[in-house]
Order: C-alpha cells, then sequence, then structure tokens
C-alpha cells in the first residue's frame, strides 16, 4: 500500500538515522517543502573529528549535559546541509526519528521551520 507523505518521510528520516555513528540513540531527520527533500541529517561527531563507534562515547552513562556529547544533532546536521548548499529551509517541515530536544526546538524556530513531525517521544532526556 503507498504510504502517505508524512509515514514516507518518516521512514526516509528512519534510513538516514543507520548514518549515525552515535552508540546511544541513532537520530535522522529531513527538511521537506512542498514534498520535496531540501535537506538531511544524522547524529554524529564534526567533520573531522573521530566518530564515537571509532574511539567510543565521550558522554558519561547517565550524563544529562549536552557538552559532554560530542555528536551535533541530526536536525542541526541538517540545517548545516541546507546551509551549505544555499537552500532555504524556511516554511519546511522537519521529520525526525524522535521528537528534538530543548536546545533543537529553539534552533528551530530560529531557523522558521513550520511544522516538526516525529516518529517516537525523546523522553525529555538530551543526547
Amino acid at each position: 500500500m503507498r504510504p502517505n507523505w508524512d509515514k514516507y518521510f518518516l521512514e526516509l528520516a528512519k534510513v538516514t538515522a543507520t548514518r549515525s555513528t552515535c552508540l546511544h540513540r541513532k537520530v535522522g531527520a529531513i527538511l521537506v517543502k512542498n514534498n520535496h527533500i531540501i535537506s538531511q541529517g544524522y547524529n554524529g561527531a564534526p567533520v573531522g573529528e573521530e566518530h564515537c563507534t571509532d574511539i567510543g562515547c565521550s558522554k558519561p552513562e547517565h550524563a544529562t549535559r549536552f557538552e559532554n556529547c560530542r555528536a551535533v544533532h541530526a536536525e542541526v546536521n541538517a540545517i548545516i546541509q541546507a546551509a551549505l548548499n544555499g537552500t532555504s529551509i524556511e516554511g519546511a517541515t522537519l521529520y525526525c526519528t524522535h521528537s528534538p530536544c530543548v536546545m533543537c526546538v529553539r534552533v528551530l524556530k530560529n531557523a522558521k521551520i513550520d511544522k516538526i513531525i516525529f516518529m517516537e517521544e525523546y523522553h525529555g532526556k538530551t543526547r
């Protein structure tokens, strides 16, 4: 059966998450405008830095502070990729495997993302 647009883009976010190098949670994000993908991202170490899958996690087991994690969140990486390609994301919809954290919600609001659709709650935990 043919999936509706929301299910389709959420499934693509799930596939995007498979590129993540995080040992705790793999997150994928897709930015869509007019039913066309304009950017995507997954969580992982910044460009040029070693991945957690190679050197281990820098975040203590039950840490709740963002600065303990070396990863850039999937939502932010999707915004960065759009910026690097000169693509406007104003008015886009974000499809994500998990609900965005508080900091990502702030970034998404400032980027003028119109709508956020996600697969599962993050349970208030930081990545």
